[in-house]
């Protein structure tokens, strides 16, 4: 299944992507950023992997499913929407100290939750 292919792709960029991102905040943000703007960088590099985990699984069960596709579906694309806004949102509040980015933050919030919701519904409906 085509969509199972991207999640597991996706799933892996954005891991090796958070692993990436947690190194250069440790060594090359350090000095350059308040305690304050590390720590939310930090944060979203966490929930960045988080969600990568989350995408890699949902990928694998979507690859093995024969009913509930469109809520594994769903909490997929949920996963990917929330990345973006929620953990991108918290990169350039950090670098820019934009402060208005972070109220993007929390768009990627729901979307992480509605992901989640989805991927219960199909665990809890799963045959």
């Amino acid at each position: 299944m085509l969509i199972a292919r991207w999640f597991l792709g996706i799933a892996a960029l954005l891991g090796g992507l958070a692993v990436g991102l947690g190194a250069f905040a440790s060594h090359g943000l350090r000095e350059q950023l308040s305690d304050r703007a590390l720590a939310i960088f930090e944060t979203g590099v966490r929930y960045q992997m988080y969600h990568a985990l989350a995408l890699l699984l949902v990928g694998l069960w979507l690859s093995r499913a024969e009913a509930g596709r469109s809520l594994l579906t769903s909490a997929g694309i949920a996963y990917c929407i929330g990345v973006l806004f929620f953990s991108g949102s918290l990169y350039a509040l950090s670098l820019s100290n934009i402060k208005i980015l972070g109220a993007v933050a929390p768009l990627g919030g729901v979307a992480f939750l509605v992901g989640w919701s989805c991927l219960a519904i199909a665990a809890f409906t799963f045959k």
